[in-house]
């Protein structure tokens, strides 16, 4: 079976170079590959003490990053290397301060994965929450080297729990310690007789709640909000908008809103604007304008929603209308804002939580949204009940960074 695994993986490597021809995601994906061992060997010297951390993209990156600043203030003496699969997650971070060398992992042959840790020889080596490439777990446990899996999910569905899935259940033994988020992962990898598991929890919950010691001031937005009511829409999608853009034509005037859509392209961001007939105005036209007489502020550029969340009275997080479903409904509830999303939202293990304790409220039609804004900008008591659940969410579920440091160190 490795085999197979071996032969697919080069037969992939070869096809998405046909396709890097037409697609620019995946053209990132290819050239950024191109030179990851001329810049390790580069930056990174035989005698050079290493740790190694590897996310699948942004997120995951974000997931890690608790334990990564830990570990680089733990070993100050050692490079971190820090790996992406992802364009999405290497070109929004390739220029990180955390890390010593920012690269793509090359694909997962086995030349690449021996060449790559006789370059970096780490003397630790994390994967974050999944990705399991099986010559380099291979290559890890040739050479011993710690190896551990922060904030995993393990389900049903996944290969090691198939009953053709021996040779990944066989790669798992790799890893040193499986740190998991929850109960139930932690019963699905015992039951395959791992048992070097700890349930730490989600470690982006530590992250998430490091914000509020940041500064998040805005002049601008502190402009625009003029002491207003203001509702946040992150990460909104055409269809998450439709129903946006609705509400806002018909909402109080002394309401304001932000939209910081998922997708900036400047064709879309110029139909969600001729959605909405209330005066508005983009994050790229606001030079010498006073943002005091606009309704709606579109953030037509990148890296300002969570800031921008510490603004709001309450947020709309998009995504619950499409595949794979929400975006990041922990950084609105770390200011202790109520939340609303759409129906998709079941692969998310903090949103079925949040629902569940009612600090987070589902709508799948426009008059639900309608109703609920509503009633949240009317009942001072309501929105302040949902505020305080989303706030003790994220306050009761953080320490799984300590949790990991203990095990580790």
């Amino acid at each position: 079976m490795l085999f197979l695994y071996n032969l697919v993986i080069s037969i992939a490597g070869f096809f998405l170079k046909i396709v890097a021809l037409f697609s620019p995601k995946i053209k990132l994906f290819i050239d950024g590959r191109k030179n990851v061992f001329t810049i390790l060997e580069d930056k990174i010297k035989p005698g050079d003490k290493t740790i190694w951390f590897h996310s699948a993209s942004l997120g995951e990156y974000e997931q890690g990053l608790p334990v990564i600043e830990k570990i680089k203030e733990k070993y100050p003496e050692h490079k971190i290397i820090v790996t992406f699969f992802s364009p999405s997650g290497y070109e929004v971070r390739k220029n990180n301060t955390v890390a010593d060398v920012t690269v793509y992992l090359p694909l997962d042959t086995k030349s690449n994965a021996k060449k790559f840790l006789k370059l970096v020889h780490p003397e630790l080596a994390f994967f974050i929450k999944y990705e399991f490439w099986l010559n380099y777990l291979k290559e890890l446990e040739t050479s011993r080297t710690p190896t551990y899996l922060i904030s995993g999910i393990f389900r049903d569905n996944q290969m090691f729990f198939k009953w053709y899935g021996g040779f990944y259940r066989k790669a798992l033994k790799a890893f040193t310690y499986f740190f998991v988020q929850n109960e139930s992962s932690k019963e699905k990898i015992e039951a395959i007789g791992f048992h070097n598991v700890v349930v730490s929890g989600d470690t982006r919950f530590d992250r998430v709640n490091a914000i509020l010691e940041r500064d998040n001031s805005l002049d601008f937005i502190e402009n625009f909000k003029n002491n207003k009511p203001t509702i946040i829409i992150g990460s909104s999608w055409p269809k998450d908008e439709a129903l946006i853009a609705e509400y806002i034509n018909q909402a109080p005037e002394d309401v304001k809103f932000i939209i910081a859509p998922h997708n900036i392209k400047p064709d879309q961001i110029s139909n969600l604007k001729s959605q909405i007939t209330k005066s508005t105005v983009l994050f790229s036209e606001k030079s010498n304008l006073d943002l005091s007489n606009y309704n709606v502020f579109i953030i037509d550029t990148v890296g300002l929603l969570t800031k921008i969340y510490s603004y709001g009275t309450m947020a709309y997080v998009g995504g619950g209308f499409g595949n794979p479903g929400i975006h990041n409904i922990l950084e609105p509830a770390t200011f202790g804002i109520p939340i609303i999303i759409g129906p998709n939202y079941s692969n998310f293990a903090e949103a079925i939580q949040l629902v569940s304790l009612e600090g987070c409220i589902v709508i799948s039609n426009f008059n639900e949204l309608k109703e609920n804004l509503d009633h949240l900008l009317a009942d001072e008591n309501f929105l302040t009940e949902k505020s305080k659940i989303c706030k003790a969410y994220i306050q009761d579920n953080t320490g799984a960074t300590n949790t990991i440091m203990n095990v580790v160190l």
